[in-house]
């Protein structure tokens, strides 16, 4: 393996997350603001990982005897395709020769996030768990051989609905872990996720400038699909999702609603929410 594909620091850590094998547990809790990594970090009953590059934070300690590792991620899918990857390498490569380790390690990637809701019965300060994502950023239709874990069907139909134009990247979908979701999201609203690659106009935000589709967050509150409705917007669970899935990882994303684009709602205080969030998590987790 060249150096420029597999890059390493002086120390011999991953080139951007600064990390060394042995440094992270199975369980990875994945949020997007560094400063969430230490307000979780606090919950925690001991830690013996504590590390930080760019807006990569991690912290891996232990909770009821169960290790966890907790890591920023920053916003968006390009740095969601950074920081999977180097965690798979770092359990799955041997960083010194790059050579894939003979019996690969599995890894359980759930993303503690922040959403949009799109449906007006969903208020905010509430939690959904993404059964699937769709991802309109792309990042996915740069690997060879994702085909087998996409559900098309799904993205057909949103694609039909959405009348979606040639000139973007097409829409992807992918399924949540079901031994995840059912260990770690009991009761909680589930749905269909939409991962956008901007907060403005991807998301049918107006300020200076006019989105593509004056409609689209209509449209994506009025799509059913089985039965199923999309119900938040958010900005990373379709890499985590996609290439979980083609890296032999589990992965789950639970988020708190803190705006509903449906009613204008805002939640401007929901640090107490992704706090009582997290502390769910992590009961689960050590259960």
């Amino acid at each position: 393996m060249k150096q420029t594909e597999l890059i390493t620091n002086p120390d011999g850590s991953i080139f951007h997350l600064h990390l060394l094998p042995g440094e992270i547990a199975d369980q990875v809790i994945i949020v997007g603001d560094p400063g969430r990594v230490e307000m979780i970090g606090q919950m925690l009953d001991s830690v013996r990982v504590r590390k930080s590059n760019r807006e990569f934070s991690t912290i891996t300690g232990s909770y009821r005897d169960v290790e966890i590792t907790i890591i920023s991620s920053g916003i968006g899918t390009d740095n969601i395709d950074i920081v999977v990857n180097e965690l798979d390498a770092l359990v799955n490569i041997d960083l010194s020769t790059g050579v894939v380790k003979e019996e690969p390690r599995t890894l359980s990637f759930i993303r503690l996030g922040t959403a949009g809701g799109l449906q007006k019965e969903i208020p905010v300060g509430s939690f959904i768990a993404t059964a699937k994502v769709v991802g309109f950023d792309g990042v996915l239709h740069f690997y060879e051989g994702y085909e087998w874990c996409l559900d098309h069907q799904l993205a057909d139909a949103l694609a039909s609905h959405l009348e979606w134009p040639d000139t973007l990247a097409y829409p992807y979908a992918v399924d949540a872990d079901a031994c995840l979701m059912e260990k770690v999201a009991a009761g909680m609203n589930r749905g269909i996720t939409i991962s956008s690659p901007g907060f403005y106009g991807p998301q049918g935000r107006r300020l200076r400038l006019e989105p593509f589709d004056s409609e689209l967050n209509d449209n994506l509150t009025s799509f059913r699909f089985r039965g199923e409705k999309v119900t938040n917007y958010e900005m990373e669970s379709s890499a985590i999702y996609g290439l979980a899935k083609l890296l032999n990882h589990k992965a789950l994303t639970i988020c708190v609603v803190i705006g509903n684009r449906v009613t204008g709602e805002f939640l401007t205080d929901y640090k107490p929410a992704v706090r009582s969030l997290a502390q769910q998590v992590l009961d689960a987790l050590s259960s």
